[in-house]
């Protein structure tokens, strides 16, 4: 136990306890016999923060030759994050590699990003998907669980199984106390199966710690990578909320878009508003002004009909309950041409990557494939016609 901790006597003998626990529970689960490795999911927030710094911690007060499983910090960029998260979280895995190799510690850093051909942009910019809503919220499973999700897989494959650390706490929500009180840890064990990954056992550590406890414990603490975490705590304060969660699979995913304020894919348009944002530019970032502008304009947008196609991509039409309304489509080919265009002129007044090219090139293969297919369509169709009208 550091001395330092015993000195803060602001820390409650509650929050002592807990702390002790967890800390106890991860030695024990680390030092088990078999050699798992280890993944921490890692969003950048408070609470994978503090799962990171135990386990540093944790590895630091062992025997270099105790120190045998490998562990992973596991981060997911969708490569449209808010550009000031994303700063932070990249500072900070720099920081955590740097800290592991100099403190000769079994830890790997790793992000994941989208497969190229499923980003935000080639979606759609490209495709014409229009701007996720609750309903269709088709970017969560491709730029967040697919890429997390099959770096675990991989981990899997070559390890026959992993013990996958979450920061999830049983008092951060309503939903969250649901959702973690319907698994039920192995007999004997802190650890769950996944529900979806065979060969994924979950492991959360600060389950039963509060809100209050994870902020005392880390403005209490000084981070084993240096510095501190007042970083953090302005992130958090600017933001006037939360971080999106890593989000490894679907029973997570609603936690992606709430209505609270949350920081995350700057082009959300599945909240009405970006509360998150707006804190942001009112607590000094004014240049990302033009990046809201854009999110509200792209939620608009999505809803005029006129930008739709009718048919859906792979031909087929819609109908709503109703029986007659068609189901809008994918955006036409003008309104993504539109969105780029617009998208390109924010990018210059920001003077900071939005799209890349590669994206861009995708977007236009994909729109002249489109136009073959629409063609061969209509070719079809005047085929079928001239049929009728032989017979």
């Amino acid at each position: 136990m550091h001395d330092m901790l015993e000195q803060q006597i602001s820390i409650s003998d509650g929050t002592l306890e807990r702390l002790r626990v967890s800390q106890a529970d991860i030695r024990d689960e680390y030092l088990a016999e078999h050699t798992d490795p280890w993944i921490i999911g890692y969003s950048g927030g408070k609470d994978s923060t503090l799962v990171a710094q135990l386990v540093f911690e944790m590895l630091l007060d062992l025997a270099p030759s105790d120190r045998k499983r490998p562990v992973h910090v596991l981060c997911n960029d969708t490569l449209v994050e808010s550009p000031v998260l994303m700063t932070y979280i990249d500072r900070m895995l720099s920081r955590l590699q740097i800290a592991a190799e100099s403190l000769h510690l079994p830890i790997t850093v790793v992000k994941t990003t989208p497969d190229p051909d499923q980003t935000f942009w080639v979606n759609l910019i490209g495709r014409g998907y229009p701007a996720p809503t609750r309903m269709f919220r088709w970017c969560t499973d491709r730029m967040k669980i697919a890429p997390t999700s099959n770096y675990i897989r991989t981990q899997i494959s070559e390890n026959g199984e992993v013990v996958l650390l979450l920061g999830v706490r049983r008092a951060e929500s309503a939903n969250r106390a649901r959702t973690t009180s319907n698994h039920r840890n192995v007999a004997g064990s802190r650890l769950n199966p996944h529900d979806d990954m065979k060969g994924c056992m979950v492991f959360r550590p600060i389950l039963e710690m509060s809100t209050d406890d994870v902020w005392l414990l880390l403005l209490q603490r000084t981070p084993p990578w240096g510095g501190s975490h007042r970083e953090l705590v302005t992130l958090y304060r600017n933001a006037q909320g939360g971080e999106c969660p890593l989000v490894i699979d679907k029973s997570t995913a609603p936690s992606c878009g709430t209505s609270s304020s949350r920081f995350g894919c700057w082009t959300c348009t599945v909240v009405e508003k970006d509360r998150s944002m707006e804190a942001m530019i009112d607590s000094g970032h004014e240049h990302l002004e033009p990046l809201m502008e854009f999110r509200d304009w792209l939620a608009k947008f999505r809803n005029e009909r006129s930008k739709r196609m009718v048919e859906r991509r792979d031909g087929r039409i819609a109908l709503m309950g109703d029986g007659v309304t068609t189901v809008a489509g994918p955006f036409t080919v003008e309104a993504r041409q539109e969105i780029l265009a617009r998208l390109l002129g924010v990018q210059t007044e920001v003077d900071m990557p939005l799209i890349s090219e590669d994206e861009i090139a995708r977007a236009r293969a994909i729109w002249a494939d489109d136009a073959v297919s629409e063609a061969r369509r209509h070719l079809k169709q005047r085929e079928q016609l001239r049929s009728k009208e032989k017979a």
